[in-house]
């Protein structure tokens, strides 16, 4: 893949300095590849440009937890200031990967204000994202969750997966057999509307006949 080809799925990646884009390094991933585990330490930041990449957590219980997962863009943020991996990195499906040797990228942040600028945009993004994705798994209850993804990531109150339920699952801290159930039962009692990979909240309306409709809500931002 040239490196238009890149700026096409992943349009920030047009702010890139020429220096930084001459260091660094395009490969591809392969599903089940571990990027990086917890302890190792931290040389590249990489961009996913297809495919997908995980960091991953596991729970007392030995539950997968998803932490962030890139189907396009950078993964690991964090550890552009770290001196070692916090997780685990693992390729969970086969793409593309820009690998940026981390010195390079720290040089060309401090040296290019116009590239920094949208970098940290582009960090100020991910916060909000990783909030709401906190908030989430402090909450107990499988319905909450599953709710709470909808409002926080969907739009109009729907979201389309690009992922199994299975990996669903994993995002939002469950077992599939409890996400499975849960949307069943939130489907039987009129909460939600599952169409294939669509799925929508149905909120009360007023219209005076007691029935549920989905009500459209702002799109989030």
């Amino acid at each position: 893949m040239e490196w238009q080809t890149f700026i096409e799925h992943q349009p920030f990646l047009e702010h890139v300095p020429p220096g930084l884009r001459k260091a660094t390094e395009c490969r591809k991933a392969v599903a089940g590849e571990m990027l990086f585990r917890v302890g190792n330490p931290v040389r590249s930041l990489f961009c996913v440009a297809t495919g997908e990449v995980q960091l991953v957590r596991h729970d007392l219980r030995g539950t997968k937890i998803i932490l962030q997962r890139s189907r396009g863009g950078f993964i690991a943020e964090a550890s552009l200031g770290s001196k070692a991996y916090h997780c685990d990195g693992v390729v969970s499906e086969t793409g593309m990967l820009l690998c940026f040797p981390l010195a390079a990228f720290r040089a060309a942040l401090e040296e290019d204000a116009p590239f920094r600028n949208v970098w940290m945009g582009l960090l100020a993004r991910e916060v909000r994202k990783l909030r709401a994705q906190c908030e989430r798994l402090s909450l107990n209850g499988a319905a909450e969750r599953v709710i709470h993804y909808i409002e926080s990531e969907g739009i109009h109150d729907a979201i389309t997966l690009n992922q199994s339920r299975k990996a669903w699952a994993s995002e939002l801290g469950l077992s599939h057999e409890v996400l499975y159930r849960t949307l069943k039962r939130l489907g039987e009692q009129g909460l939600l509307r599952i169409d294939g990979s669509r799925i929508s909240l149905v909120r009360e309306s007023n219209d005076g006949d007691g029935a549920r409709e989905p009500t459209a809500s702002k799109q989030r931002t």
